[in-house]
């Protein structure tokens, strides 16, 4: 299996996983993708049902990968997720789960992890993978990397005590809830800086990118990434459709539909790539906040980003995104994979006018069909309705990024658009958004003894403008001092 830029030509050299999974963003600024996705029939899937039934999440995660990483011995890359999706950081060796709700709806429980958000899935493999890689080369890597709230704390948390690995993580100021701002900015270890950037996530996203576009910065310092532009996180995320699927099915034949809580498009990529493979996923239902640039453009075909005044402070943060870095892979796989087609859109005419119009393309219009698309929005005064509801009807008490998923499955159910059942992919537990739970029910949940107090705990994080220069300095000195 080799990979290839978004960007690139039909000719251009392609990569293997372990070159890319320490690269990160393409050289041509692009994303890399597999040159082809690999292929699973009903007997493929009733081997994985055999092994997630008797060996758990870990030899399953080890079956899928394998389909994507080939420069990794099978039994190294078993003894991996082993090390990743243990019972102790995920509560038990079943890892997700699904829980059924009224009305043909299903929880994908997808947040047991250290963090308590769905996050952790991928990062626990990625800290194994990069310690693993970086081993074999003898090397180091400076992790540089943005959050719009769960990324940065199950990435930092699944870096800790990695000796290889350096993290500079930028967040928007101001932007997560306290608890995502405790749990990253409580942690003190030199090899973890925390910054805050004056903006929002698509700020702190443009700033990883401009580092990334610096070619003599990104390799005198040896420059990652950890966000969903890597990779890695995407085929990490691939493995639990396959295991929500088979844990909601008894059949190799049933069809199911995820709906998924969606701001970079990161989570839902992951479903696309798992429907390309061949999962009977029926559809995909895009559920956005009020910053609903994707659900915009699965509606009319024009993909307009927006600036940071135009991007919305709301009460499901991690999701306040206007810029979704992953919709290129997509896109890429929607013109046929005409890499130089996608440049002059996304490296081009993007930058240039703030937008793409793929509103009279014949791609555009076969789009719902072909790749199975629908997409919705959730407001603030929804998120607290449905909190509400599924508290009163089944006593699942859900955060507000999966109350968003709920809210746009349950309006595609009663419309006929989709069939049921419906998993919802959660995207945190609830005791991340105690204001909003608060605010919908009257009462906060239970906090896990691990979170205890995390809000008072010192803070380590340094102010910064939105300056890449200003940015590249810290880098530097930092790197210096450790």
């Amino acid at each position: 299996m080799k990979y290839v830029s978004t960007r690139g030509a039909a000719d251009a050299p392609a990569r293997s996983f372990s070159d890319i999974l320490l690269e990160g963003l393409a050289p041509d600024g692009g994303l890399y993708v597999p040159q082809s996705y690999p292929r699973i029939d009903a007997a493929t899937l009733a081997s994985w049902r055999e092994l997630r039934a008797t060996q758990g999440y870990a030899a399953l995660a080890a079956a899928v990968l394998e389909l994507f990483i080939d420069d990794i011995p099978a039994a190294d890359l078993r003894a991996l997720c082993e090390r990743a999706y243990t019972a102790e950081a995920f509560g038990d060796m079943s890892v997700v789960g699904v829980t059924d709700l009224p009305g043909g709806i299903e929880i994908g429980h997808l947040s047991n992890g250290p963090t308590a958000a769905f996050k952790d899935m991928a990062m626990q493999l990625l800290g194994q993978l990069f310690e693993y890689e970086l081993e074999r080369r003898d090397a180091t890597l400076t992790i540089v990397g943005a959050t719009s709230g769960d990324t940065g704390s199950a990435a930092e948390h699944a870096m800790l005590g990695k000796s290889r690995v350096r993290v500079f993580m930028l967040t928007p100021r101001g932007r997560m809830s306290p608890f995502q701002q405790a749990q990253m900015f409580s942690i003190d270890d030199p090899a973890i800086v925390n910054i805050a950037v004056e903006g929002v996530f698509d700020d702190c996203q443009d700033l990883v990118k401009a580092v990334n576009a610096d070619a003599a910065f990104k390799a005198a310092h040896s420059i990652g990434a950890v966000n969903s532009i890597n990779w890695a996180r995407v085929v990490a995320q691939v493995v639990y459709y396959v295991a929500l699927y088979l844990d909601a099915t008894s059949s190799e034949d049933e069809r199911v539909s995820f709906a998924v809580p969606s701001g970079n498009f990161g989570n839902i990529c992951a479903g696309h790539v798992a429907r390309e493979m061949g999962l009977p996923i029926d559809r995909l239902v895009l559920a956005t906040n009020e910053n609903n640039v994707l659900a915009e453009f699965f509606a009319t075909g024009v993909y307009r980003v927006r600036g940071s005044a135009e991007t919305r402070a709301t009460s499901s943060p991690s999701m306040d995104i206007s810029k979704a870095s992953n919709f290129e892979r997509f896109v890429f796989d929607l013109l046929g994979r005409d890499g130089v087609r996608v440049r002059q859109l996304f490296g081009e005419e993007l930058p240039a006018t703030g937008s793409i119009d793929l509103s009279a393309t014949p791609e555009f219009a076969a789009l719902g069909e072909r790749y199975g698309f629908v997409a919705g929005t959730s407001t603030h005064a929804d998120r607290l309705a449905t909190i509400a509801a599924e508290a009163a009807h089944s006593g699942v008490i859900i955060d507000p990024h999966t109350a968003d998923g709920v809210t746009v499955a349950r309006r595609a159910l009663e419309s006929g658009i989709v069939e049921a059942p419906v998993i919802v992919l959660e995207t945190a537990l609830p005791v991340k958004f105690s204001a909003t739970i608060v605010e919908a029910l009257g009462r906060d949940v239970e906090r896990p003894a691990a979170f205890a107090g995390l809000e008072n705990l010192p803070r380590h994080v340094i102010d910064l403008p939105n300056d890449v220069d200003a940015l590249k300095a810290l880098i530097e000195t930092s790197l210096a001092t450790v």
